[in-house]
């Protein structure tokens, strides 16, 4: 699964989110998440993509820093020995 399917599913299941609107431009909070959603979010991808999302990660505010943060962490273990 890539992340960007995670997350506009993730979306649509939880908000009822048009997953055309699930856009890198897009503002998380305008799409109606807040920080629990948020974290939900993060869990979700954390099992499903196989990553683990440090604690410490600047929080995302767009749909594409969302991306970023997710593919960045699934290249990183891809990487990984």
């Amino acid at each position: 699964m890539q992340s960007i399917e995670l997350i506009r599913n993730f979306l649509q299941d939880r908000l009822g989110a048009d997953p055309e609107q699930v856009v890198p431009a897009a503002v998380l909070s305008d799409l109606g998440v807040d920080s629990l959603m948020l974290a939900e979010l993060m869990f979700e991808a954390e099992d499903n993509l196989g990553i683990s999302i440090d604690s410490s990660v600047e929080i995302p505010k767009t749909v594409g820093e969302m991306l970023r943060l997710l593919d960045s962490l699934m290249a990183a273990k891809a990487a990984a020995p």
